[in-house]
């Protein structure tokens, strides 16, 4: 077998030989060759194997479609929709999880988990064709005269995916001829190339090598000049002059391009100019005639790349403690920019570089830890609990039960070991719990008592008690008395009890006549219990009983019944017990001889019982009071005593407790102490814990918050820092009170100023010019002016004007000024201006106006040219707006918003539970929003406006559920056993606005509470009264015997203690043990045996079965005479299960609800189940029948439970208003919100919906800086070529909303914004672009991306993600060049958010033998592809032969038809012959149904048809010729149906003239005498 676990065990399987009928056979019937294994090896896995073994998982194989896996040949749908299914698969494997070695046995997997999958469903898409969009129109002729070409494109909407088509030709082009060309057509175009790398220009000297002698004598006899003059500066200034001009010089250097972080170098960059032939081909220059060509220089700055040093050392961690699992630190390190990106040069990488850390060392101290604390609870409270409808029992002083406590939550730092001393680091909090008072009063049901009776010998009173079967939840303190007791006279403590008589013993040792019965009797004590009979010697025994056996001939009575229970339990002046015992007659004497029957009342006995008279006394106490100082111990309560916050009190000194105890008589009153016995008197004095005095503690103040970090623009408004305490325990007992200021705020000492950088420009230097070696051989170029750069310093400055590292602006400051711009040096006869002026400012609207000017420079003011003001206008004059403002509101009304201050605090800085205002009045705002005459959005100031208007609101306040007080409880559904009893609440008034919801109600709105009980089987008996005396039948008058009837009164009574007292319904009690009320039998004659009446069957042994048998017997009481014999005196019946025998157990009940103390809302409870006994036939017994049994009774009868308390929903206070959500527009909003500090339980009151609110921000206008569109690509100086193009930057304004463009206006509005276009701060306004020489073929732009599309199905998204798509089309201008065109381009990218997209044909009207039809998707754009091309509809059509017939056209069957209003005569081929005018029979009707008969309308019924116009209605065209112009066969058939309907209506006329015949006066008389008979078939109506 191997070993307990793993490999070496087996298994083994019953292996048999079976007919094929499935009987079973000999195993020599069946071949044994082929016998299977019995018996096999396996793994026995045990549960470690777990952690050895598991399953792996393979990749899913490509999905399969499942025709292909099918056996049988599948044929795939032509038109796919969804896609095809299909099938993935994969490999599984049961390993080890060490190596991944194949494990023995897959099973051993299997055992603990069961094996994965190896299938699964997978959808192969349908292909998605390429989807493009409709062509533009065409452009322009590409030539003003001769030959050129037009184009038109489209752009890709959708790609083809999963196998579909690709991309159509996005691009179509047609030939064009505007007109003949004047002259011969210009082949040739100049074209300029791109401007060159910056270069450097070459040393003056490399430049002066080749020049002639004589010049360089000239420049050196000038340069000597130069140092002459300056060595004359020199020698006349002073030192003071000279240490101004160094110092000057100092400073220009620092602010010369060439300083520290910019090594600015002026070059120069040269472009290619050169003839283009249309063909493509480059050509002599000189054949581009032109007056003058382009420039072909420019300077330029040298790139360079931005070099930064080092990386300085990490800096220290920012955390300086150690902590195991708290969070790590940072430390950064930066390094410095040595030179700044200059020109085209590489950008600067980052600056600064973070990592996490934590700090390691041996000294590094430990972190301080926080720990939360606790206040303690404050007092329970209960009323709190209460619904609306409970207010009123606000006022009960006894209310129990569950409440609500509070205690404010606090944080103090773990190495503090006092709370009390530890500092306040956070914010508390305010936490609710459920506290289970125990309950004073009230029970959970009405406890059951059993009264015991008892005789005490001292000093005279008789007791009896109760115990409590059920204990209430209040504790046993809460029940009523438990002993009673009465005087008595004749006190004794043992008695002699009575058991039973024996048999009747004649005298004299006869057979019959007079006799004795001697009482057998037992010794009890005065509880009722079973003693040794030594102690009752002192009492007397009872005497012996005479009794008489009758003789034969004797008159024979029954023996006595049992006394009765006592009438009453006492004796007094209108009540006295009485017991009553009765027999009857058995057999009548035989008159000689014979003893005779006594009379009637003979057979009835009474005495009288329970003579003591009705005066019940019992002790009752009151309620223990207050604890008290005992003054015979000595006193230890001190003042401050205090064992630990939220600890309990703590007791300090032993006091007592007092009661009183009083002897009260039943329904009198309170008696004398002497009238109760003094032996069961409750104590009236207890040892009681006196509590401590508690002072107040508070905590010591919290360090004081922290000034705001938030700097805002000037810094002058004064910010508060605040500190506070808590108070962790209240006074009690006579402590110390706390102090009255929780709470302290002062003025941040230091206030807060914005650290903010800028960058700083500096002047622009001297204009450098393209060295003249370079632009000299240019026509008309001048060495000392012309176009140059010129470059500046920039620098980096604080928000005051000091000094900042140039790191500082490049991370907080924006982007960096330019620092080269392009300039112009006049020449000698270039006139210089001044930039313009601001336009001054109007005074007035629509009044005046305001100008703008700028001045002549330099030489210019004497330039004659340079004072033309049409020419150089040096001032410009614009009239003032006039502006007009119009307010209007905008946007939804606001939440409605409750006052500020709706909170009360309570006393102590303890917060009140449900003190927050929650309704009432409010109000709600509208924003307000100002338009200009251009209905341009303005500042709300413009149109007197504050931005809002204010209106009142109501917030309606919550309102509870409420219903009635309980109903008494019902009577228990059952007379026997268990059932349940009920009560109920109905509902009063249904909660609105958030009220206390109701419990869950019932369809007559009423709540239920059911709960088990137990109804004692014996609470109602049957009471039978004596047997009447025998009615003798069939008599015989000699001998007074025969068949005789008895009868008797049998009623259903309550049973009481004292006995059945008054009468109830009879279906209370079991109408099973009902005793008979009427028997009959023979009564014997004299001398004939006479039995006494059959005793109580025997009970059958169980378990019940039909072997067993039950017998009752009967013992003679009178002998029979000679000769005769008694009968059989015992019979025996056989057991049958659930008709005499039955089986009994017991049945447990479900748990009642948890029920509370009668004033308790909530907490600690108790709930019940009850047990009782039940027989076979499911009938409830009393329990003595399992008892007797000795069945086990391992059940718990009660339980303690706790009703969840209904807390009200608790919420925060509002949070502050929150920032503006947008900072301009007309949609933004200011919010608040609120949290939950306590969750609603149990019934409590839920949570407002609304937990934040928001009201609108004063509409401020949006202004953006937006670009213009981009120019036209401009080559300068060319036709064609590199070139650049320009937009502009201007100032918009809007509302925010993203709809529409905005309103041009001043950029000064938009002065105080960053330089900004969408987010981008880099402006770009200016940017190379490429302008097409004529007969070239490019691409045109790509397109925006296409909007993100799904892979859908009917609106439902297929799982393979979205996508979109742009492209680029091909642009031709001569045809001679088409086969050098690119190629198209376009390209996909993921995308999110797509929409669903359906595609679908669509068709226009026929038009002849030809119609529209194309695809169109969902959105109502018009595409090229996407449309199924199997479900296409057909845009031609086409007869053979034609359909050259008058008002005859081509159906969509290929057929020719006529028109409408004309029937088609047809030729013997089949063909058509003519359209001819039918007779018309029109029959105007409101829908569009179509009714032609036998037409070509019916064999295309879609032949589209058009209406006459004023005609309303369709008209139907009966044709009754058919084409050969002979009448239709239907036309028959109409004839016929006329003519039988003319002959039923000639019928039916000449039966209704007809006389009727006079009625027969038989049958007149039998109608009469027909009784009227209704028949109802059912109807209600009858």
């Amino acid at each position: 077998m191997g070993s307990e676990c793993g490999p070496g065990g087996s298994q083994s399987r019953a292996v048999w030989c079976a007919h094929s009928e499935g009987w079973t056979t000999l195993h020599t019937n069946c071949d044994q060759a082929e016998r299977p294994e019995n018996q096999r090896n396996c793994f026995h896995v045990c549960d470690w194997h777990k952690d050895l073994y598991d399953w792996q998982l393979g990749a899913w194989n490509q999905c399969v479609p499942v025709s292909m896996r099918s056996t049988g040949a599948l044929q795939r749908p032509a038109i796919c929709t969804r896609g095809e299914e299909g099938i993935q698969t994969r490999e599984v494997g049961c390993v080890q999880k060490a190596d991944g070695v194949p494990a023995e046995d897959a099973a051993i997997c299997e055992y603990f988990e069961p094996k994965p999958r190896l299938e699964q469903a997978c959808l192969i898409p349908c292909p998605r064709d390429c989807v493009v969009s409709q062509f533009t129109p065409w452009t322009s002729c590409s030539k003003t005269c001769g030959m050129g070409l037009q184009n038109r494109v489209r752009f890709v909407l959708a790609p083809p995916l999963f196998g579909g088509s690709a991309c159509p030709n996005l691009t179509e082009f047609q030939t064009c001829q505007p007109g003949p060309c004047i002259g011969p057509e210009s082949l040739y175009s100049l074209r300029v190339g791109s401007w060159g790398p910056c270069s450097v220009p070459l040393p003056r000297t490399a430049r002066q090598a080749p020049t002639l002698t004589h010049g360089k004598d000239n420049k050196e006899r000038v340069k000597e000049r130069v140092r002459e003059r300056v060595r004359a500066r020199g020698r006349v200034k002073d030192p003071e002059t000279k240490e101004l001009i160094k110092n000057k010089r100092n400073r220009n250097r620092q602010n010369r391009q060439g300083g520290k972080f910019w090594d600015l170098q002026v070059g120069y960059q040269t472009r290619e100019v050169s003839c283009v032939h249309r063909s493509g081909n480059t050509d002599a220059l000189s054949l581009c005639s032109r007056e003058s060509l382009p420039v072909t220089y420019q300077a330029c700055v040298l790139a360079k790349d931005c070099e930064v040093s080092d990386w300085t050392d990490w800096s220290p961690c920012s955390k300086d403690c150690y902590e195991l699992n708290g969070p790590t630190g940072e430390r950064t390190r930066t390094r410095r920019v040595h030179q700044f990106p200059v020109g085209e040069g590489e950008e600067c990488p980052e600056l600064e570089e973070k990592e996490p850390c934590t700090p390691q060392g041996e000294g590094v101290p430990p972190c301080i830890a926080y720990n939360w604390k606790t206040t303690e609870w404050t007092e329970c409270r209960v009323d709190m609990l209460l619904s609306q409808q409970d207010r009123r029992r606000g006022n009960l002083t006894g209310l129990c039960g569950g409440g609500v406590q509070n205690h404010e939550v606090y944080c103090v730092q773990a190495t503090s070991a006092d709370p009390a001393s530890s500092a306040l680091n956070s914010k508390e909090g305010n936490l609710t719990k459920l506290h289970n008072y125990t309950a004073i009063y009230g029970s959970m049901a009405a406890p059951v008592y059993l009264y015991l009776f008892s005789r005490l010998f001292r000093p005279g009173f008789k007791l009896r008690k109760r115990r409590i079967v059920n204990e209430p939840t209040g504790g046993t303190g809460s029940c009523p008395h438990l002993v009673e007791a009465i005087p008595c006279d004749e006190p004794s403590c043992y008695d002699w009890l009575q058991v039973k008589l024996d048999e009747c013993i004649p005298d004299n040792e006869r057979e019959c006549g007079p006799g004795t019965q001697i009482p057998q009797v037992q010794c009890v004590n005065s509880d009722g219990e079973y003693v040794d009979r030594q102690l009752c010697r002192d009492a007397i025994l009872p005497m012996p009983v005479i009794c008489e056996v009758p003789c034969p001939k004797d008159c024979v009575l029954s023996p006595w019944t049992t006394w009765s229970l006592c009438s009453h339990t006492c004796s007094g002046k209108n009540t006295e017990g009485r017991q009553m015992r009765a027999r009857s007659v058995l057999a009548y004497s035989a008159g000689e001889g014979g003893v005779q029957c006594p009379n009637s009342s003979a057979l009835q006995e009474v005495r009288s019982c329970n003579d003591h008279p009705c005066t019940v006394y019992h002790w009752q106490t009151g309620p223990w009071g207050q604890c008290i100082e005992d003054t015979s111990v000595p006193s230890a309560n001190s003042t401050g005593a205090r064992a630990g916050v939220g600890g309990g009190d703590s007791s300090c000194s032993v006091g007592m407790q007092t009661r009183k105890v009083i002897c009260v008589r039943v329904n009198v009153g309170q008696v004398p102490p002497k009238k109760c016995p003094e032996s069961i008197r409750p104590e009236t004095v207890r040892p009681c814990l006196l509590p401590c005095k508690r002072d107040c503690f508070v905590t010591p103040y919290s360090d004081w918050s922290a000034c705001p970090a938030i700097c805002k623009a000037g810094g002058n408004t004064k910010r508060k820092q605040n500190r506070k305490r808590i108070i962790i325990q209240l006074p009690a007992n006579g402590g110390q009170d706390c102090p009255e200021v929780l709470a302290q705020e002062r003025d941040c000492e230091v206030p807060s100023v914005c650290l903010g950088y800028r960058w700083k420009t500096h002047k622009w230097r001297r204009c450098q010019l393209v060295p003249w070696s370079v632009r000299q051989d240019s026509p008309g170029a001048v060495e000392t002016c012309g176009p140059g750069l010129q470059a500046r310093a920039v620098s980096c400055r604080k928000q005051d004007g000091g000094q900042a590292d140039m790191g500082a602006c490049l991370k907080f400051a924006s982007s960096m000024p330019s620092l080269t711009q392009p300039c112009q040096l006049p020449c000698q006869d270039d006139c210089q201006l001044t930039t313009w002026s601001k336009f001054s400012s109007c005074t007035q609207d629509c009044v005046g106006v305001k100008t703008r000017k700028r001045m002549l420079v330099g030489k210019s003011k004497k330039q004659d040219q340079c004072k033309n003001n049409q020419v150089y206008p040096l001032s410009e004059i614009q009239y003032c707006p006039c502006n007009k403002y119009n307010a209007q509101p905008v946007g939804n009304w606001s939440d409605c918003i409750l006052p500020e201050g709706g909170r009360v605090e309570g006393q102590l800085g303890m917060k009140v539970q449900g003190d927050i205002k929650e309704c009432g009045q409010g109000y709600r705002y509208q924003a307000m929003v100002c338009y200009d005459q251009d209905n341009r959005l303005v500042e709300t100031s413009r149109c007197n406006s504050h931005g809002y208007i204010e209106e009142a609101c109501i917030i309606p306040c919550p309102s509870d559920c409420k219903l009635s007080e309980w109903s008494n409880w019902s009577r228990c559904s059952k007379s026997c056993g268990s059932g349940v009893k009920v009560r109920s609440k109905w509902l009063r008034e249904k909660p609105y606005n958030g009220g206390r919801p109701c419990p869950k109600l019932d369809h007559v709105n009423q709540v239920y509470e059911v709960v088990p009980c137990l109804s004692d089987c014996g609470q109602y008996v049957w009471v039978a009264e004596p047997w009447s005396v025998w009615k003798v039948s069939n008599v015989d008058l000699k001998e007074n015997c025969g068949e005789g009837v008895q009868t008797r009164k049998v009623r259903c009574m309550q049973n009481t203690i004292d006995g059945p007292s008054d009468p109830v319904e009879d279906y209370l009690c079991d109408p099973e043990e009902m005793p008979l009320g009427a028997r009959d039998r023979q009564l014997p004659c004299p001398e004939d045996c006479v039995l006494s009446d059959w005793g109580a069957w025997s009970r059958c042994s169980l378990p019940c079965n039909k072997i067993s048998t039950r017998e009752r017997t009967a013992y003679p009481i009178r002998q029979p005479g000679e000769g005769k014999l008694c009968p059989n005196t015992t019979e025996t019946a056989p057991c049958s299960l659930n008709h005499n025998c039955y089986h009994y157990s017991y049945n447990i009940t479900d748990w009642s609800t948890c029920q509370l103390s009668e004033r308790a809302v909530c907490g600690s409870g108790m709930k019940t189940r009850m047990l009782d006994c039940v027989r076979s036939d499911s009938k409830s017994v009393d329990l003595k029948f399992c008892e007797e049994l000795g069945l086990d009774r391992k059940w718990q009868m009660n339980a303690s439970c706790v009703v969840e308390c209904p807390l009200n929903c608790q919420l925060s206070d509002w949070s502050p208003w929150s920032e503006c959500t947008q900072t301009c527009g007309l949609a933004g909003k200011l919010w608040r919100r609120r949290t939950v500090l306590q969750v609603p339980q149990g019934d409590g009151r839920p949570c407002p919906p609304q937990r934040e609110q928001w009201k609108p921000c004063p509409v401020r206008p949006c202004y953006q800086w937006r670009y213009s569109s981009w120019s036209k690509c401009k080559s300068e100086g060319a036709r064609c070529g590199e070139g650049l193009r320009f937009r502009n930057v201007s100032c918009f304004v809007s509302d925010g909303s993203g709809h529409g463009e905005g309103s041009l206006v001043d950029d000064e509005l938009c002065g105080n914004l960053e330089p900004s276009v969408d987010g981008d701060k880099q402006i770009t306004l200016e940017e190379p672009c490429t302008s097409p020489c004529p007969g070239d073929c490019y691409l045109t732009d790509w397109t925006v991306w296409s909007p993100c599309q799904l892979s859908c199905v009917s609106g439902d998204d297929l799982g393979f993600g979205s996508v979109q798509v742009r492209s680029r089309a091909v642009l031709a201008q001569d045809p001679e060049n088409l086969l050098q065109c690119p190629e198209q381009e376009w390209e996909a990218r993921p995308c999110t958010e797509g929409q669903c997209y359906e595609y679908k044909w669509m068709t226009g009207a026929w038009r002849s033998s030809s119609r529209l039809v194309w695809c169109q998707r969902s959105d109502g754009l018009n595409v090229t592809g996407g449309c199924p091309m199997m479900a296409q509809p057909l845009a031609d059509r086409s007869c053979d032969p034609e359909c050259k017939k008058a008002r005859s056209f081509c159906t969509e069957a290929g057929v020719c038809g006529c028109d409408e209003g004309y029937t088609e005569v047809m030729t013997s081929d089949g063909l058509l012959d003519q359209c001819t005018v039918i007779p018309v029979l029109e029959i105007p009707t409101a829908g569009d149904n179509r009714a032609d008969v036998k037409t070509i309308r019916a064999v295309s019924p879609t032949q589209p048809s058009n209406s006459l116009p004023g005609r309303a209605g369709r008209t139907w065209f009966l044709q009754p010729f058919g084409p050969d112009g002979k009448l239709k066969t239907w036309v028959y058939g109409v004839a016929a149906g006329a003519f039988v309907l003319l002959v039923f209506i000639v019928s039916m006329t000449f039966l209704a003239c007809k006389k009727p015949k006079k009625p027969q006066r038989r049958q007149m008389y039998n109608n009469r005498l027909k009784p009227l008979t209704l028949a109802y078939d059912g109807d209600a109506d009858m």
